[in-house]
C-alpha cells in the first residue's frame, strides 16, 4: 500500500467513525483530509512510514477519491472543461472548447462501477440489468448519462455534461459573438411579447444557453414553468417552477415521464411554459399547451430550422394512431412562431444561424417560413421576412420596424 492510500484509508475510517457525509460536509472532509496528512508527515519523520512525495497533491488525490470522483474530478473542476466521457476504462475523454481530447487518467472496470455507484447514490436513480440507462444530475449541475452491457458491448460508458453557462443573457451572447446585436434584440422584443420559439440545433450546438438567455428576457412578473428530463435550465427569474422527470423505481413503478410534466405545468397557473428539449410524444401536448394561447419555448435536435418546423409536425404522431397530420400540421403553424437555428463551427464556436418566422400558413403539408435573419458568408444578417403577430410587439411598446430596419454600411 502506497502512502498515499495509507491516508486515504485513515480518512476513510475517521469520516465512518465521525458520521460525516463526504458530499454534503465537503469542507469538514477538506479539514480532516489536511489533519491527517500533516500527522502522516509528522509520523513518517519518526518511523518506517514512507513518506508522502508532495503533500499538496496527495492532498487533492485523497480528497477528490473521498469527497468527489476520483480522477474524474479535476476534469469536473476545470471550468473550460465542457464534457468527459469513459468510452472504456483505459480511454477517458474530455471536450474543452468543442474539440475532444484523450487524456492520461486509466481506470479499471471496478472504479469505473465505483465511481458510476457513487454518482448515482444522492440521485435516487440506478443503473442495473433491468435499467441498462440512467440519466441523472450530479450535485454540481452536471448531467450524468451511463449505459452498460449487454446494451454496450464490453464496458460501461459513462457520459458527464456539464452545463457550462457560458452566457445568462442576450447581451452576453452578443459579446461572445454567438448572435449579432440587432437579432439579439429582435428576439428579446419577441419574447417580451409572448412570441412562441424553438431553438434548434445539433449536439453540443448550445442549445441549452440559448434558450436560457432567451428566457432570461421573460418579463419579471410572470409565472414560469419548466419541464425537463434532467434540470439544466437555470432562469433568473423571480417566479420559476422547475420539474424534472424521474425513472421507474425497482418495482417498475413510479415513472413519470416528460409528457406528464406537460400536463401538470398547465394546472399550476403558468403564464408561460418551458420544455428544455422535445423528443417524443409530449410534443403533441406542447402544441396543445401553445394552442390554447399559453405562450411557450423549446429546443429540440434538428439541423435546421426547416428541419426543425417538421420535426414539430412529425413527432406529434407517436402519441397514438388517431393523430395525424391533418391536426398537426395547421397546429404547428399556428403555434409556432419563430424558429431560432444555432451551430457549431469547425472551430468549435456556437453561432446563430438563422431565425426564421412562421407565418401561419400552410401549402398543401407544408408550413410555410419566413427568413428573418440568415447567414450570408459567415454573417447573420437580415432577411426580408416579418414575423407574426406585430400587433404584440406594439403591446410591449417595441418598435418592430425599427428593430428590423436594414443595417447600412
Amino acid at each position: 500500500m502506497s502512502a498515499v492510500d495509507t491516508v486515504e484509508a485513515e480518512v476513510r475510517e475517521l469520516v465512518r467513525r465521525r458520521g460525516l457525509d463526504p458530499i454534503e460536509d465537503r469542507a469538514a472532509v477538506r479539514r480532516l483530509v489536511d489533519e491527517v496528512i500533516a500527522d502522516y508527515d509528522e509520523r513518517a519523520l519518526t518511523s518506517t512510514l514512507a513518506p508522502l512525495p508532495d503533500s499538496r497533491t496527495a492532498a487533492r488525490a485523497v480528497y477528490d477519491a473521498v469527497a468527489g470522483f476520483g480522477p474524474l474530478q479535476r476534469h469536473l473542476d476545470d471550468p473550460t472543461v465542457e464534457e468527459s466521457w469513459i468510452t472504456e476504462p483505459g480511454r477517458v475523454f474530455f471536450a474543452r472548447r468543442g474539440s475532444s481530447e484523450l487524456t492520461t487518467t486509466i481506470l479499471n472496470d471496478g472504479q469505473v462501477r465505483d465511481l458510476v455507484e457513487k454518482m448515482l447514490k444522492a440521485t435516487g436513480r440506478r443503473v442495473d440489468l433491468s435499467t441498462p440507462f440512467v440519466d441523472a444530475m450530479l450535485p454540481d449541475g452536471s448531467r450524468l448519462h451511463v449505459v452498460i452491457p449487454d446494451i454496450t458491448r464490453l464496458h460501461w460508458s459513462v457520459n458527464i455534461r456539464k452545463f457550462v453557462l457560458s452566457a445568462s443573457s442576450l447581451d452576453e451572447l452578443v459579446q461572445l459573438g454567438t448572435v449579432t446585436a440587432q437579432a439579439a434584440r429582435f428576439l428579446e422584443a419577441s419574447i417580451a411579447a409572448g412570441l412562441n420559439v424553438i431553438v434548434a440545433g445539433g449536439t453540443q450546438a448550445g442549445k441549452t444557453t440559448l434558450l436560457n438567455c432567451l428566457a432570461a428576457s421573460i418579463p419579471g412578473r410572470e409565472r414560469v414553468i419548466t419541464c425537463e428530463e434532467v434540470f439544466e435550465l437555470r432562469l433568473p427569474l423571480p417566479d420559476v417552477v422547475a420539474m424534472q422527470t424521474r425513472q421507474p423505481n425497482l418495482e417498475g413503478t413510479g415513472e413519470i415521464r416528460l409528457r406528464r410534466l406537460v400536463k401538470e405545468a398547465l394546472r399550476m397557473r403558468p403564464d408561460r411554459i418551458i420544455v428544455g428539449e422535445v423528443r417524443q410524444e409530449e410534443c403533441l401536448d406542447l402544441l396543445i399547451a401553445l394552442n390554447s394561447g399559453l405562450p411557450g419555448m423549446c429546443s429540440l435536435h434538428a439541423n435546421s430550422a426547416r428541419e426543425a418546423i417538421v420535426k414539430m409536425c412529425t413527432l406529434p404522431l407517436l402519441a397514438g394512431e388517431n393523430v395525424g397530420h391533418a391536426f398537426v400540421v395547421p397546429t404547428v403553424a399556428s403555434c409556432v412562431d419563430l424558429v431560432v437555428h444555432i451551430a457549431k463551427d469547425a472551430q468549435g464556436h456556437r453561432r446563430v444561424r438563422e431565425v426564421v418566422a412562421v407565418p401561419g400558413r400552410v401549402e398543401g403539408d407544408v408550413v410555410e417560413t419566413a427568413d428573418i435573419f440568415t447567414t450570408r458568408a459567415g454573417r447573420l444578417v437580415r432577411a426580408d421576412g416579418y414575423p407574426p403577430h406585430a400587433e404584440r410587439y406594439d403591446w410591449v411598446g417595441a418598435d418592430l420596424p425599427r428593430l428590423l430596419a436594414q443595417e447600412t454600411a
